[in-house]
């Protein structure tokens, strides 16, 4: 099994996010390669929580162009929405 601190790159703190901690719901950056049994698993072991419910996503990399007409892109990242239990939330410091 991979380490926690591996699979979670980074909380997002967000315009959506704050809105979704109303809900129990924080945004996490994590590993490409991690499904939602690690991402779980993870934030159990991080953040001594409970949570119910995991969600990913992949925020495709922007197009940028500089000043030629050469355009790259920029990375590709999965996010993780993760919901937890009733009455337990993760202390932002």
């Amino acid at each position: 099994m991979k380490p926690a601190e591996s699979i979670i790159r980074r909380m997002l703190v967000t315009e959506k996010g704050t809105r979704l901690r109303e809900g129990r719901q924080y945004v996490f950056e994590v590993a490409p390669e991690a499904n939602k049994i690690e991402i779980r698993r993870a934030v159990e072991q991080l953040f001594k929580v409970h949570v119910t419910a995991v969600n990913t996503m992949w925020r495709r990399g922007k197009l940028k162009r500089g000043r030629t007409l050469h355009a790259g892109r920029t990375a590709a990242r999965k996010r993780a929405i993760v919901t937890l239990r009733e009455g337990e939330s993760i202390e932002l410091t």
